[in-house]
């Protein structure tokens, strides 16, 4: 097993609002182990990406990580100011936005905005960030870069803008990068061309990936490991083949049942009853009791429960997990 380069531990980010406290993250802990890309699955919702912003503290506003302890390769994050933590943003740990087109300046040059990540990392002169920054745009599949460098991102289309924002993220070469849905709203040939990218990436620069979807089958190219998110915690972790092979947590299980299958295509598709929990003030039970077919009176009275150690590298927070049989139906 690979040393851990980035460790979470029962991180706790709250937003409070006129209605109450929002608990977006309630708990999480995950590993990112070096030379691994471990996928972070679940709903819209379940706090996947304020679980990435919380660990580069990037939290907006009113948003505020209240508990817990986050570590980059053996050094606590959590307590260092806003001036600690510039080196390690963009250089040690670098975060891919979800949204391109919205994560770019729209009144600065696509070039220039790549330009800056260099300038604040090195000390190369204007000739050589330039350069540097058009050979970055050209790795990263856009033609006539140096031209390109001069368009402002409302004249890109949306696999152009991802395309940049990939170049920005990777331009330090980063031990970490955190991809947060870096194929939503992109059509499947480039879809493959990103994550195409994001493997040669992981390759060539050693970098560990932390690769947020909902997109099981993304997962399944892509992932060493996986944590299953649901309701603001970490409900399932397991090295890839294993949880494909026997999904444990009731909504993992849930979420394979409405797989479509090529290969089994006489079986059909069964829906997730009910919708993802509200995270103002969540209730102390397990967020998924109200929508699991296989609570229990423990599930209804005790407090949610944590992760358990249930085979080799495999974790499940449920006190009633699924057995070997009903996970075979999942497959």
């Amino acid at each position: 097993m690979a040393s851990p380069i980035l460790e979470v531990k029962d991180l706790h980010t709250f937003f409070r609002t006129r209605e109450g406290v929002v608990k977006a993250v309630n708990g999480v802990s995950l590993t990112l182990e070096e030379d691994t890309i471990l996928g972070v699955v679940g709903e819209s919702g379940a706090g996947k990406t304020v679980t990435a912003l919380s660990i580069l503290q990037l939290v907006p506003f009113p948003g505020q990580i209240v508990s817990g302890s986050i570590r980059y390769n053996g050094k606590e994050l959590l307590g260092l100011s806003a001036e600690q933590m510039r080196p390690l943003r963009g250089k040690e740990i670098s975060l891919i936005f979800q949204d391109a087109a919205a994560a770019l300046n729209p009144v600065i040059p696509i070039g220039k905005q790549v330009e800056e990540i260099i300038r604040e990392h090195t000390r190369m002169g204007h000739r050589q960030v330039r350069a540097m920054s058009v050979d970055l745009l050209t790795q990263m599949g856009i033609p006539d870069a140096s031209r390109m460098m001069d368009r402002y991102p409302f004249q890109l289309s949306g696999g152009m803008a991802q395309r940049v924002m990939l170049a920005i993220g990777v331009a330090m070469k980063p031990r970490v990068l955190i991809a947060d849905e870096p194929t939503s709203n992109l059509d499947v040939t480039l879809q493959a061309e990103i994550l195409q990218r994001l493997r040669q990436m992981r390759h060539e620069n050693h970098s560990s990936i932390m690769l947020i979807t909902h997109d099981l089958g993304v997962i399944a190219q892509m992932a060493d490991n996986v944590a299953v998110m649901y309701g603001g915690m970490i409900v399932e972790y397991a090295e890839t083949r294993a949880l494909f092979a026997r999904p444990a947590h009731p909504y993992t299980w849930g979420l394979f049942q409405a797989l479509p299958r090529l290969d089994s295509t006489a079986r059909a598709l069964t829906p997730m009853r009910g919708a993802p929990p509200k995270m103002v003030d969540p209730p102390d039970q397990c967020p998924f009791l109200h929508r699991c077919p296989k609570a229990t009176n423990q599930c209804r009275t005790e407090p949610r429960p944590k992760l358990q150690q249930v085979g080799a590298g495999h974790q499940v927070a449920c006190y009633n997990q699924i057995s070997y049989a009903e996970a075979s139906e999942a497959r």
